[in-house]
């Protein structure tokens, strides 16, 4: 069956992006950018939202620095306000509800999927439970002031059991874990 990884890059105080600041922090050394040039992840489906949608496929089109391959890949964008046809290459519009989608995707395609920022489609999937891995790099970074789009806010309570960790330049973690969502905080032992 096939997996869905959820991919996110991250302030250390859990923001997406921050007002004034580069993409990436500005931080990106060459082991990280190496590492996504080779990224098996790369073959995978991209899902996105209408908002990642508009942001990434803008920024492919000025020619921002990093996007080159991204037109290349396979691309699923969850929404009901944009209208087809979207300008963007190998991407592919649908609407409806995005967890019956995938559920329907994992069950009967054969290509795993990989989430492009779209903070909502990654906590809805989440919740219904189809996420097989969780990946986030983390860059050190607070952006506390500046920071904006926080990546956690209004997920629900999740276990995560870690699988892969690497660091890159020195200062770039990369951390990935098997995520569980739990009904709540696991109850206190009261034999002890």
């Amino acid at each position: 069956m096939p997996e869905l990884l959820v991919d996110f890059i991250t302030s250390l105080d859990g923001y997406g992006a921050a007002d004034g600041w580069p993409g990436l922090w500005g931080l990106q050394g060459p082991e990280y950018l190496a590492s996504l040039e080779a990224d098996p992840a790369a073959d995978y489906l991209v899902l996105m939202g209408a908002k990642t949608y508009r942001l990434m496929s803008g920024l492919a089109a000025d020619g921002e620095p990093g996007t080159e391959g991204l037109a290349g890949l396979s691309k699923v964008v969850f929404s009901n306000t944009l209208d087809e046809p979207l300008s963007w290459p190998n991407t592919r519009l649908v609407s409806g509800d995005a967890a019956e989608v995938v559920r329907e995707m994992k069950e009967t395609g054969s290509t795993s999927m990989r989430t492009m920022g779209s903070l909502s489609l990654c906590r809805s999937l989440l919740r219904a439970g189809l996420v097989d891995r969780f990946r986030v790099v983390v860059f050190p970074v607070i952006t506390g002031d500046t920071g904006r789009e926080r990546i956690y806010d209004g997920y629900p309570d999740v276990a995560l059991d870690m699988t892969d960790h690497r660091t890159f330049d020195g200062r770039i973690q990369l951390l990935e874990y098997t995520p569980r969502v739990l009904d709540g905080p696991p109850k206190a032992d009261t034999h002890a």
